[in-house]
């Protein structure tokens, strides 16, 4: 692992951030973390940054909830990291047998989330990892329903947040972000 802090590394990370401007609707710039991915240089400061805050919250947490779809790619690299299962949260009809359900509304629509009921106990303190924290509309549905299972949602992880959407102000648990835009 570097000697670098994991702010330090962060300021490096954002150079492999690419945007978009109008995507996916005129007056939107997207910000796309996949170029991170395409780097190996990139994947690895990605990977030491998440390695090291696993360090600083090892024991705090028994579970990485991974939100569709990016999250996916975080969610296991963070599990392995402090050494717990994680659990997907899916859109609906994308998960086998019995599932929570949660619908929500977005900026433009409603959707609707699952978790499937036999992953996580009672008590269970999860954490929850994402790619982004925009509105935070989906993470604020994905915490509600873990609790719905009886899970402890403890704190989420985002790579990267923009921060003048002001997402934090809903959301009732701690956020580490590591980018802000």
């Amino acid at each position: 692992m570097s000697t670098t802090s994991i702010e330090d590394d962060a300021l490096v990370l954002k150079s492999y951030i690419k945007s978009y401007p109008d995507f996916p609707l005129p007056g939107i710039l997207f910000r796309d973390i996949f170029n991170v991915f395409q780097n190996t240089d990139g994947l690895q400061l990605l990977n030491n940054i998440l390695k090291k805050y696993a360090t600083e919250i090892a024991g705090t947490v028994d579970c990485v909830a991974m939100l569709e779809a990016r999250g996916f790619l975080l969610g296991t690299l963070m599990a392995l990291h402090l050494n717990v299962p994680c659990v997907p949260v899916r859109k609906k009809g994308k998960l086998p047998g019995k599932v929570a359900q949660l619908e929500y509304s977005l900026e433009y629509a409603k959707d609707v989330l699952e978790v499937q009921l036999d992953v996580l106990k009672e008590g269970k303190r999860v954490l929850v990892i994402d790619d982004l924290l925009a509105t935070g509309g989906t993470l604020d549905a994905s915490i509600q329903l873990l609790r719905k299972t009886g899970a402890e949602v403890v704190q989420a992880v985002v790579i990267m947040e923009l921060v003048d959407l002001e997402a934090r102000k809903k959301i009732d648990i701690p956020i580490k972000s590591f980018i802000q835009y």
